[in-house]
């Protein structure tokens, strides 16, 4: 949007409801009872409001959703909505009446009335949500000036709270951005120039070459880049927020800007979204992006490992070997299990460095996380199972489906290698959890750690209850929820 807010806010204005030109839509209690403005207003538009209440179909809807009245007699407005809601709703109902109304604004300018509405923020955070979208390289982009103007009895205290929810929502947007564009675009030198931009923001952005990387031995990740013309870098972002001593919470993020599958290369069809491959990467630099927006009190650390892997001469071979940062060496089986290799020195320089508190992993890893679950939930295995359960109780509570699985030693045989310490792949069989138990290799024993397989949800072919079809910006929200409530030192 071209206004530097997502949404604005003012007082209750009756005039400016009959004069608005564009769209309106009107949260009534979802027992049908009207305020005083809202009786009002029915009587300027002859009644249809109460008919519209009293009707079977709106009788039928569930909380968030609405009905729309066209040209309504003694208005302006092009159209006016009528949106069903409790007067304390639930977050995510609130969030859905949001959605509703991304959906019906399209393109006018909106106006949103509302009552003595609590969590209005949820339905402005649903709204501003939905309403994203990616048009950068449409010569004609859709008009995406419009406005959102929300009026309200007493704007102060909703103004200021909104802050929080704007914060977020960039954040998320950014990861969105990301993930959305072209790989000739955003290339790992393109990436890590547009992380080191936040430092705008007051993060601190160290950025590591491949020289750099040679001299820390993080021989895996630069065996996945050495086929591309693209330079493989490491990214770290950090953010203290404050000023007590404490070890910080380790987020990392697999950054693959673009994935042909190495020599082992994949199919055809369906190669073009392999531009997503970097989304765990996207969750990372949208989160610490969040906590500067948010100026959070709490001591993060992003680490952000981009590459490309590509087909050349040069690229790695099934059949080689190549050793870890930690000094393991790997038989490199299939040249598309390539996220794993970035991640495990990512890891063990994370704990050599930092003596994290806790570790999240973030990664498109594999496609059979999508077998197994879909694209309704996020794979999610641990070595912890009470920081698993805070990292998944965030996740319900905003909305962002993930399910745990299983990490026991009984899968690990399945990795077994005849010429080197351990093999990239396990075979087809529970792929996803041989390769959570390839990076469970790296990481020590004490240090409570999350892996979350984003594969299945990071991207979607189809619009979604929060945004357009393409990149989702999963895990953000979780993540941002996380720190807020475990991590924040006040």
């Amino acid at each position: 949007m071209a206004s530097n807010k997502l949404v604005k806010f003012a007082e209750m204005d009756f005039e400016l409801i009959l004069k608005w030109t564009g769209k309106i839509s009107l949260i009534v209690n979802s027992k049908n009872k009207l305020s005083t403005l809202n009786q009002k207003l029915d009587k300027k538009v002859g009644g249809v409001i109460t008919k519209a209440l009293n009707s079977k179909n709106f009788n039928s809807l569930k909380e968030g959703e609405g009905v729309e009245l066209a040209f309504p007699y003694g208005l302006k407005a092009e159209s006016l909505q009528i949106i069903k809601l409790g007067l304390n709703p639930e977050a995510m109902k609130a969030r859905s009446a949001g959605s509703t109304m991304s959906r019906f604004k399209s393109h006018s300018d909106l106006l949103i009335v509302s009552g003595p509405q609590k969590n209005i923020n949820e339905v402005l955070f649903g709204l501003s949500l939905k309403s994203y979208n990616f048009e950068n390289y449409k010569t004609q982009r859709k008009n995406t000036s419009t406005k959102i103007l929300c009026l309200l009895e007493d704007i102060k205290l909703a103004s200021e709270s909104f802050k929080k929810y704007e914060s977020v929502a960039r954040s998320v947007f950014f990861c969105r951005d990301l993930v959305n564009e072209p790989a000739n675009v955003l290339g790992t030198a393109e990436f890590s120039k547009r992380l080191k931009d936040l430092e705008q923001l007051g993060l601190v952005v160290e950025i590591f070459d491949e020289a750099a990387l040679k001299k820390l031995g993080m021989r895996a990740l630069l065996a996945v880049g050495q086929g591309s013309d693209s330079p493989s870098k490491v990214v770290v972002l950090t953010w203290n927020g404050t000023s007590k001593s404490t070890n910080p919470l380790v987020l990392i993020g697999k950054g693959v800007v673009f994935d042909t599958g190495g020599i082992s290369l994949k199919p055809a069809s369906g190669m073009e979204e392999m531009t997503m491959d970097m989304g765990g990467a996207a969750v990372v630099a949208g989160v610490m992006k969040g906590l500067a927006l948010q100026k959070s009190k709490s001591n993060v650390i992003g680490i952000i490992g981009l590459v490309e892997n590509m087909p050349d001469g040069k690229a790695q071979r099934p059949g080689d070997v190549v050793e870890s940062m930690k000094g393991d060496t790997i038989e490199v089986v299939n040249t598309d299990a390539e996220g794993r290799l970035v991640l495990c020195d990512l890891l063990w320089y994370a704990q050599k460095t930092y003596s994290p508190e806790a570790i999240i992993d973030l990664a498109t890893l594999t496609g059979a996380i999508i077998v197994s679950l879909g694209h309704e939930n996020a794979g999610v295995f641990s070595n912890n199972n009470k920081f698993c359960g805070q990292f998944l109780d965030s996740a319900k509570s905003e909305g962002e489906g993930a399910w745990q699985m299983p990490l026991s030693s009984n899968y690990e045989q399945l990795l077994k290698s005849r010429i080197a310490d351990t093999s990239n792949v396990g075979g087809r069989t529970a792929g996803a959890i041989t390769a959570a138990k390839f990076l469970q290799r790296f990481v020590e024993k004490e240090i409570p750690w999350v892996h979350v397989d984003i594969a299945g949800v990071a991207f979607l072919k189809a619009p979604h209850k929060f945004g357009p079809k393409g990149a989702t910006g999963w895990g953000v929200m979780t993540i941002n929820k996380l720190i807020e409530s475990k991590f924040e030192k006040t």
